[in-house]
């Protein structure tokens, strides 16, 4: 009995704490609870089976290039006589640092279109260069994500005769849809599409260019990831102190007239 005295006596104290709490804190903390709500449901919800499907496909018949051994994946059959060619596709993908956070939807196309080409017919191999994780390699290519480089690579004859690869660099549109994007990616392949893109002959040309006939590739990689990594306030110091240093070598020294100017004035009689 004094139990329930105390606890009906304790209750308008415990209204009038209520009231005195401001209407925004209450407003914030509702907000809060509904907010915890939703991303417990949220991350309750399991991933579209689907999705996770064509991700583990995609990655069961592609193959991760680096520097080391995309030389000796993108190679044509050892079984198969030739004369022969070899059509490879490489997805060039990033993260936050080379794509900027955008490659997410094109990652998702990509994934959705490997498992219906690979079952076509006489259909390219498929292989995935990172920038994030391989930067030397993506620069000695001087390519950035998104994009696809498209490669035909003939099988050397028995005199190990062969023309060079051919290369076709295309770039993917960040800003479309997965399923968009999953549409273009199939076109290259089903409506051979490719073929709308000229070959790339220049000196980047991964297998012909003229840095990687003379083993200059990897070197210059470095050279362009450094200056990836340099602050974009750096060279602008740098070429303030050059041209100091250059406009100050030019300056007569002394203060001496320089030829062809006038003679200095006679100092005035006393």
């Amino acid at each position: 009995m004094r139990f329930s005295s105390t606890l009906l006596l304790a209750l308008p104290a415990l209204a009038l704490a209520e009231e005195q709490v401001p209407l925004g804190d209450k407003v914030k903390g509702w907000f809060n609870k509904a907010k915890d709500a939703v991303s417990s449901a949220a991350s309750a919800v399991p991933s579209s089976p689907i999705g996770a499907a064509s991700g583990k496909i995609a990655e069961s018949v592609q193959h991760h290039l680096t520097a080391d051994n995309w030389k000796s994946v993108l190679t044509v059959d050892p079984t198969a006589s030739a004369p022969t060619t070899k059509d490879w596709l490489v997805y060039i993908t990033g993260g936050n640092v080379t794509c900027f956070g955008f490659c997410g939807n094109v990652t998702e196309a990509w994934n959705k279109s490997v498992p219906a080409l690979a079952a076509t017919p006489k259909g390219p191999s498929f292989a995935v260069l990172d920038c994030e994780a391989e930067p030397i390699l993506c620069n000695s290519w001087s390519v950035g994500p998104p994009s696809i480089y498209y490669f035909q690579i003939p099988k050397p004859l028995a005199d190990q005769s062969a023309p060079a690869p051919t290369a076709r660099y295309i770039p993917l549109n960040r800003t479309k849809s997965a399923p968009e994007v999953a549409k273009d990616i199939t076109g290259l392949v089903v409506n051979k599409e490719y073929e709308n893109t000229p070959p790339y002959e220049g000196v980047w040309h991964p297998f012909s260019g003229f840095i990687q006939q003379y083993g200059l590739a990897i070197p210059f990689g470095y050279v362009f990831w450094g200056f990836s990594k340099m602050p974009s306030w750096l060279p602008m110091i740098l070429i303030s102190f050059l041209s100091r240093s250059f406009m100050g070598r030019r300056m007569p020294q002394g203060g001496a007239a320089q030829p062809g100017g006038a003679a200095p004035a006679p100092a005035p009689a006393r």
